[in-house]
């Protein structure tokens, strides 16, 4: 397969049928009126190996030929391209290695592995995993899966797009992570050869933005480093047949930063009750931060769910910390039996929750006769927080924010 049409995106979706999940389109009313459109979010983070990298991976696989197949697969990914690859080796009794980057998310490398394939940890971002899976095919002779700049794995990604239009036939606009382009160079070819006058619109995090420069340019760039918390968009060189197909289809390409992604992902999670990624988050961050231009229906491709479980926590402390629901104050006391137990029964009286309670009577900084008392502590919110402060304020306490 060397084009990416309608007729080759049809051809993948008919290979895909009974192997890949079809899945929902979810409006959610949250992020509707956060956003001012009609806000629907398609969750490929539902789809078999949590992401849609499945649908390009089997897509590609199904179409090598037997000599092809015979010498095995091996491919390069942060995670969820490796993911799709091994499964789909599996299901074709093929043998698979996948390169992935050393900071991988363990999650992603374990999940690999379950699949049968042979992990090889190399590099710290996509680019340098992808250089040594290289060098392993050029000594081994397998076939080499490429995770976005390849025919059958952009037509495979562009099933999304069919579906899409299958399930909101009346979408005015589609928001699509980039990483290497594969999954928006799918769409944009399978939406606007069906409705054209659907807007295709790219997210990409703004430590990680080669795509985006390559389309302000029209010429294709490189970054000299791509960091971000999405670790699944972490590309500083995009395909040159994906940015082809953007630098023609795609409406516009717009960035987001790592706070915003991050509270993206508390969002999903606390609002949708979904388990979402970071370059999953992207679509939603650009939206509901008012980067994509509002249309009347509005979907976000949710691209992926497999995050670590040790990052999700820290989204949460911080996500906690920036609401502020959760603070630690400093405050001192005088050094006497009760006093402690007072500031403590004021907090509490409040309905803070408190957490974690540090008392000393000999740092050098503290008068004598006296106490410094560090208090980390839970609220419903700033205001709440606010609340708390004031109270300690009117009744003689000197109170700091420490966080």
């Amino acid at each position: 397969m060397s084009e990416v049409n309608i007729d080759s995106i049809r051809q993948a979706y008919e290979r895909l049928k009974g192997i890949v999940h079809h899945t929902p389109l979810d409006y959610s009313r949250t992020f509707s009126r956060l956003s001012g459109c009609e806000a629907y979010l398609k969750l490929e983070n539902l789809q078999k190996t949590g992401s849609f990298k499945i649908r390009g991976a089997y897509n590609k696989i199904q179409t090598l030929s037997e000599q092809e197949k015979a010498r095995g697969v091996i491919a390069a990914s942060a995670g969820n391209h490796a993911q799709g690859v091994a499964f789909g080796a599996r299901q074709a009794g093929l043998k698979a290695t996948i390169v992935m980057p050393e900071i991988a998310p363990l999650a992603k490398v374990v999940a690999t592995r379950d699949y049968q394939a042979e992990v090889v940890l190399k590099g710290t971002v996509y680019d340098e995993a992808y250089q040594e899976a290289l060098k392993i095919q050029q000594e081994t002779g397998s076939t080499f899966v490429h995770a976005f700049n390849d025919s059958a794995v952009i037509a495979g990604q562009g099933t999304i797009g069919l579906e899409i239009l299958q399930d909101l036939p009346d979408v005015d606009a589609i928001v699509v992570p980039i990483g290497g382009g594969g999954l928006i160079a799918g769409i944009a070819s399978a939406v606007k050869a069906v409705a054209p006058h659907v807007k295709i619109y790219g997210v990409q995090a703004q430590g990680a933005s080669a795509m985006y420069l390559s389309k302000a340019a029209h010429s294709h760039k490189t970054t000299n480093d791509a960091v971000t918390i999405a670790d699944g968009i972490a590309v500083k060189v995009p395909g040159d047949l994906t940015f082809a197909i953007v630098d023609r289809l795609v409406d516009e390409i717009v960035t987001v930063d790592d706070e915003d992604i991050a509270g993206s992902i508390l969002l999903l999670l606390e609002r949708s009750k979904m388990m979402v990624e970071g370059a999953g988050a992207v679509s939603l961050a650009a939206l509901i931060h008012d980067k994509i231009p509002c249309k009347r229906k509005v979907v976000c491709v949710i691209s992926g769910g497999n995050i670590d479980v040790n990052f999700i926590s820290r989204i949460i402390e911080r996500g906690l910390v920036k609401a502020g629901r959760r603070i630690k104050i400093c405050t001192n006391v005088l050094d006497r039996p009760g006093e402690l137990q007072r500031l403590l029964y004021t907090i509490g009286k409040l309905q803070g929750n408190i957490i974690h309670v540090y008392h000393d009577r000999v740092e050098r900084h503290v008068p004598l006769g006296q106490a410094v008392v560090e208090i980390s502590l839970e609220t419903r919110d700033a205001m709440h927080s606010d609340m708390i402060m004031q109270a300690l304020s009117q009744q003689g306490y000197v109170v700091e924010l420490i966080v």
